[in-house]
C-alpha cells in the first residue's frame, strides 16, 4: 500500500460523524467547508478501520443503488460501503427494468417510494436527475453522477486522496486537464478544491472548456506544458465521446500529442507532483501507461481505496438526515 500521511485525528479517537444541513448529497456546490472537512475527517478515519470501524449507522436500513449509466467503481464502492455499515443494497440493473419498456423516471420514482427506501443512490445520463428524484421520493439521495453536472462522491474521494498523501489541500496547484466541457467529476473537484483553499488550472482545448467558464474562479490554459507547470497534482480526465458531437477534438493520436499526459510534460509539473485520474482511462489517449502505473507518482489505484471510505462517511452523514 502507498505510504500516507498520518490522520490528523490518529490518536484522539473517532471523529464525530459527519452532520449535514441537507438531507440530501446532490453536489458539492453549496456545501461549506465545515461539511466537507467533517466527511473528509469520517472517511479518513472508515480508511484506517475499513472492517473495523464500529459504525452499524445502516443496522435496518435499505439502500437502492439506481445506475442508469454502466458504473464499476461508483456503483461496487457503494455497495461495499454500505454493507461495512450494516446495510442491505439492492441494485438495480436499469438495462432490465422497466425503464426499457417507457417507464419515465418520475414513474420509477413512484415505484421505488412505495418499497420505502432508506438511502436512494442514482446515477443518470440527465443534468439535474438526482434533484428532482429527491423531491418526490422520502428516501435521502446521494447523486452518483448526473449528467454533466456534478460527482460529489468523486470529488470526495479525490480530496481524501490528496489530504492523506499530502497532509493538506489549502495552498495546493491542482491542474484538471482534459474534456472539462463533458466532466461532472470536473465541476465537483473545482468546487470542492476551491472551496478548501486549493489553487485550480483548468487545462483543455479551447473547444472542450465549459460555458460560463469566466464565473468558476480558475486559472484557463490552452496549452498542456504551461498549464501543469510547477503543478501540485496533475488530475487527468478521459474523453467523453458519447456527449459530444464529434468535432470538438482532432484525431486520438493527436490528442494525446496535445493535451495527453507522458513523462516529458510530466516534468514540467512540480517536482513532487502526483497524477490522478477518476477512472475508467484511455491509456495512450489522455495518460500514458507508463505514468499511470508510476507506483510513486500515481494516485490512481489509492482513489479507489478511498472510494469505500468516502462513501461510508457520505451514506452514513445522509442516514442521520440533515442536521
Amino acid at each position: 500500500m502507498t505510504k500516507q500521511t498520518p490522520n490528523a485525528n490518529s490518536g484522539h479517537g473517532q471523529p464525530e460523524v459527519a452532520r449535514l444541513s441537507n438531507r440530501h448529497i446532490l453536489g458539492i456546490e453549496g456545501m461549506s467547508p465545515l461539511e466537507i472537512r467533517a466527511l473528509l475527517d469520517r472517511g479518513s478515519y472508515f480508511a484506517d478501520h475499513p472492517t473495523d470501524s464500529g459504525s452499524t449507522a445502516l443496522r435496518g436500513k435499505t439502500i437502492v443503488n439506481l445506475f442508469y449509466e454502466n458504473s464499476t467503481r461508483t456503483r461496487t464502492s457503494f455497495e461495499l460501503a454500505a454493507k461495512r455499515l450494516g446495510g442491505s443494497v439492492l441494485n438495480i440493473a436499469v438495462a432490465g427494468s422497466s425503464v426499457k419498456k417507457g417507464e419515465t423516471l418520475l414513474d420509477t420514482a413512484t415505484t421505488l417510494n412505495a418499497m420505502h427506501p432508506d438511502i436512494l443512490v442514482v446515477r443518470h445520463n440527465c443534468s439535474g436527475a438526482a434533484r428532482l428524484l429527491s423531491r418526490h421520493v422520502d428516501a435521502a439521495v446521494i447523486n452518483a453522477g448526473d449528467g454533466r453536472h456534478e460527482h460529489p462522491t468523486q470529488a470526495l474521494l479525490d480530496a481524501l486522496t490528496i489530504r492523506r498523501r499530502i497532509g493538506r489541500i489549502e495552498g495546493l496547484t491542482v491542474a484538471i486537464c482534459g474534456d472539462i466541457a463533458n466532466s461532472r467529476v470536473a465541476r465537483s473537484n473545482i468546487h470542492l478544491l476551491s472551496t478548501l483553499g486549493a489553487n485550480i488550472r483548468l487545462v483543455c482545448p479551447s473547444t472542450l472548456l465549459p460555458a460560463a467558464i469566466d464565473q468558476m474562479g480558475v486559472d484557463v490554459y490552452t496549452d498542456m506544458e504551461s498549464g501543469i507547470a510547477d503543478a501540485d497534482i496533475v488530475m487527468m480526465l478521459r474523453l467523453q465521446t458519447e456527449r459530444m458531437a464529434g468535432t470538438e477534438t482532432p484525431s486520438q493520436r493527436e490528442y494525446f500529442n496535445l493535451f495527453g499526459l507522458n513523462k516529458d510534460k510530466l516534468n514540467r509539473a512540480a517536482p513532487k507532483a502526483l497524477i490522478m485520474h477518476p477512472g475508467p482511462m484511455n491509456r495512450g489517449v489522455e495518460i500514458d501507461s507508463a505514468i499511470a502505473d508510476d507506483v510513486e507518482k500515481s494516485l490512481i489505484h489509492i482513489q479507489v481505496e478511498m472510494g469505500v471510505a468516502a462513501r461510508m462517511a457520505c451514506l452514513e452523514a445522509v442516514s442521520l438526515g440533515a442536521a
